[in-house]
């Protein structure tokens, strides 16, 4: 049997239709949008859960397209067979009735603020060229039509830019007689990236203006959507917009269109003949609470299947973890104290944590407190909602866990892996010297404090332990460190070995104790394993006569050294 191909990056809605894409259809929120008859609403939703495709399928349902000598396009076909054209004429109604502006800011991530501005100025010139029909008409003034081709030649001033939605929804409605709908999406994406580059508050006074002449003061504007990651204090942008509707991952509201419902993801493993993988789709990317909707990550759900339709016995994988935001969380192992790194150990082990909400941050401030960095990570999609309440005080709770085994592969290997290079940034002098010293105390007390200053998890011990210690001893000037974890049987779990052979080398073997009281019986047991099983000899027939031996046992973020000469 055949199956669609599976729009693997695809949100253009136009070619998801046209091609033959698998669709999951979300066309209903049109009409939920147009119930609740919001003048702007703000939808945040974690990066790759569909906001760009439901823009641009809001684009092609609503806009009066025309094409670049003004001839109508009609759009009405794409949605044959859809949702949203059973739900009643006075939904239909508004299909293809409209002007719509429709401005993407995902692209947003140049260097300094000449750049980034550059880029947004060159978004805005695509739009107007995008309209440009409606200069051939003497629809508009002639100062108009001459202030309209400044702006879309990119000869403007940058405060007719800053003023551009506004003025291009005012010469779309001359021409139609139809107010317009504005879309913005990922409108934060230059604004977080402003902040990492250090020219936030230049780029924040552009887009403030750019938003306020548009949305706030504007007699043209029909509605709006605008789309992104993190709610922004509205003193950052939206300044004194109260026609503003935010609905946010914790709102009620539109909660099942972002992201895969349980049934949909069911559907999919049926279409594609794969019903028995659906438990598989279940424990890595199901998990996320928007509202009260249970939902699926769709970016690793259409990855997945996309993967498991080429061989259906390939491993699922963290898809996601290369597309969302990671500067601000980088941040996050930077400041983390003993606190914290408990934290993060206890969410990775499966338990809850409960942190007050501050939705209304700006990301000037995301770094001012540990508790604004980890409503930063729960918004962008690191957590699960288990509740959420408000106290006697009406201060907001949440109570957060990691949502699927996606997000805590990433946990467990970038964050932790950060965590580990963030050690290795730290002198470790000290601690080459102990080893090649034969000195059992000081390497103990310098493996301790190295271990209080990165994460680990109790079901992944001795390969965690194996990995913290060949990273942090990487690197001893003249040592070649050598990890025989892979060889299995009759290797010890790390060699260190000089480049001269006239200098003696070294083999550790580690233990795990369940208990304080067992760490020295441990070490020693490790070392007698060394002897046992004769692991000095593969270095002796590499011609190094001297051996030394370790025994390392570890209790959690305690460890004991045992040496032998």
């Amino acid at each position: 049997m055949e199956y669609k191909p599976l729009p693997v990056g695809v949100d253009n809605f136009e070619k998801l239709i046209t091609r033959g894409y698998y669709l999951v259809d979300k066309t209903l929120f049109i009409r939920e949008l147009l119930d609740k008859k919001a003048d702007v609403n703000l939808f945040t939703r974690p990066r790759r859960f569909g906001k760009t495709l439901n823009m641009s399928m809001l684009q092609y349902f609503f806009e009066d397209a025309r094409d670049r000598n003004g001839n109508k396009t009609d759009n009405s076909c794409l949605f044959g067979g859809l949702a949203i054209m059973e739900a009643g004429e006075k939904y239909l109604e508004h299909m293809g009735k409209y002007p719509v502006i429709n401005l993407s800011l995902k692209s947003g991530k140049q260097p300094d603020f000449d750049m980034a501005y550059a880029s947004l100025k060159d978004e805005i010139q695509q739009e107007f060229y995008r309209h440009a029909y409606i200069l051939e008409r003497d629809a508009l003034p002639g100062g108009f039509k001459e202030k309209y081709a400044l702006i879309m030649e990119g000869k403007a001033e940058r405060i007719e830019y800053a003023k551009s939605l506004q003025f291009l929804s005012q010469c779309l409605e001359m021409y139609f007689g139809k107010k317009t709908i504005i879309l913005v999406d990922e409108y934060d994406v230059p604004v977080e990236n402003a902040f990492v580059r250090g020219f936030y508050g230049e780029l924040i006074d552009f887009i403030r203006s750019l938003f306020e002449s548009a949305l706030k003061t504007n007699s043209s504007l029909e509605f709006a959507v605008i789309t992104g990651c993190l709610r922004i204090s509205k003193e950052s942008i939206f300044t004194g917009m109260n026609n503003l509707k935010i609905i946010s991952i914790l709102n009620e509201q539109y909660g099942e269109y972002f992201g895969f419902t349980e049934a949909e993801v069911q559907k999919i493993c049926c279409d594609y003949g794969l019903p028995q993988k659906y438990g598989t789709f279940r424990e890595w990317y199901n998990g996320y609470v928007f509202g009260s909707a249970n939902v699926y990550n769709p970016w690793s759900v259409i990855q997945l299947m996309d993967d498991l339709a080429s061989n259906p016995d390939c491993f699922p994988s963290s898809y996601w973890a290369n597309t969302s935001s990671n500067s601000i969380v980088r941040k996050l192992i930077d400041m983390a104290d003993e606190d914290t790194r408990n934290e993060i150990e206890l969410l990775i082990e499966g338990h809850t944590l409960i942190k007050s909400v501050h939705e209304d941050i700006t990301y000037d401030e995301v770094y001012e407190t540990m508790d604004n960095l980890w409503n930063f990570m729960f918004f962008t999609g690191y957590f699960r909602k288990v509740r959420d309440w408000m106290d006697e005080n009406e201060n907001h709770f949440v109570e957060l866990t990691i949502p699927n085994k996606e997000v805590k592969y990433i946990f467990r290997t970038k964050i932790l892996s950060w965590f580990q290079k963030k050690v290795k940034e730290k002198d470790r002098t000290r601690l080459m010297q102990a080893v090649t010293d034969g000195d059992a105390a000081a390497m103990e007390e310098e493996i301790t404090e190295m271990l209080l200053e990165t994460i680990s998890f109790n079901d992944a011990y001795e390969s965690f332990y194996h990995g913290f210690l060949a990273g942090i001893l990487a690197g001893m000037k003249g040592y070649i460190v050598k990890s025989n974890r892979e060889g299995g049987h009759g290797r010890s779990d790390l060699f260190i070995y000089p480049v001269t052979r006239r200098k003696a080398a070294f083999v550790l073997e580690f233990k795990i104790a369940k208990g304080i009281r067992e760490l020295e019986d441990r070490a020693s047991e490790a070392v007698q394993q060394i002897k046992d099983r004769e692991y000095i000899r593969e270095l002796n027939d590499m011609g190094y006569e001297t051996v030394h031996k370790y025994g390392i046992a570890f209790c959690g973020k305690d460890c004991h050294v045992v040496y032998e000469e």
